[in-house]
């Protein structure tokens, strides 16, 4: 009699027990449940994007923008646990005003993801001071700073992913300038790497290549011809693609990888 009252009794804890696992119906926890992320140029592209995955994986997100409406729209579409924050990456001030909100609103960052750039062709021959200036102001100086002035609210064991692009690796023609701030973005990773372990802050550069964002429908036929050419699964990117990559690099899944530069490119880097 008394070994049946423990077996029954056994058999309550353990049925208990597997309930008590399980999660409750509609209650599915996310890969960023919990978690604060800041994503620059999140108001189109991969930055948006990205944004919206979070957001859906349980990541509270401030996202950036240089145009007041472009931002109002993207918040709006993306509908909760997002703040928007108009500011330019190349201007400090708006920097500083970016993350005093956060500071203000969340009092931390988990993931912080400079994702604020803008690409430009230009030939050697026609390169100008101009040019030059506009792209290492915003996808050089914006990404080193973005960075600095929101290490102080990043958690120990936070995430740093900086947007780079597959011209940072690969020549392309009248892309110099691009590909250099790339180069530039690939270089700070190596270093933050080794400055910020002892903090276990998690330093990674995603590369996207060809991606079918705004930028790109603004191109020629033929120019997008020519670039899908160089793709050996011969089609562009999609910036859901790029941002499921960019939350394995956010989410605790990559948690022993720092330090590495992740293409997603359908293999235009690899050959």
């Amino acid at each position: 009699m008394l070994i049946e009252t423990i077996g029954s009794i056994e058999s309550t804890i353990n049925l208990n027990f597997k309930k008590n696992m399980q999660p409750s119906a509609g209650t599915t926890a996310g890969k960023l449940t919990g978690k604060v992320a800041v994503i620059t140029g999140g108001t189109e592209g991969i930055g948006f994007a990205a944004a919206q995955l979070f957001v859906k994986e349980g990541a509270f997100v401030f996202i950036t923008g240089r145009r007041q409406k472009e931002l109002d729209e993207a918040v709006k579409v993306i509908g909760s646990n997002v703040h928007g924050v108009q500011g330019d990456v190349a201007n400090l001030a708006d920097l500083d005003r970016l993350f005093d909100t956060v500071g203000k609103v969340k009092g931390r960052i988990d993931v912080l993801f400079a994702n604020a750039g803008v690409a430009e062709f230009s030939p050697l021959a026609k390169v100008t001071e101009a040019h030059f200036d506009k792209l290492f102001n915003i996808n050089v100086r914006g990404a080193l700073f973005s960075v600095q002035k929101g290490l102080p609210l990043l958690n120990d064991g936070g995430s740093i992913i900086l947007t780079g692009s597959v011209a940072g690796s690969k020549g392309t023609p009248a892309f110099g300038v691009y590909g250099a701030t790339k180069a530039a973005i690939r270089c700070f990773v190596r270093g933050w790497t080794m400055e910020l372990k002892d903090r276990r802050i998690r330093s990674n550069v995603l590369s996207p290549g060809p991606t079918d964002t705004p930028a790109i429908d603004q191109q020629p036929p033929d120019a997008i011809a020519r670039i899908v050419s160089t793709i050996p699964m011969g089609r562009m990117g999609k910036p859901e693609e790029i941002a499921k990559a960019a939350l394995f690099l956010a989410s605790d899944d990559s948690s022993f990888v720092t330090g590495i530069e992740l293409f997603v490119d359908g293999g235009r880097a690899q050959i």
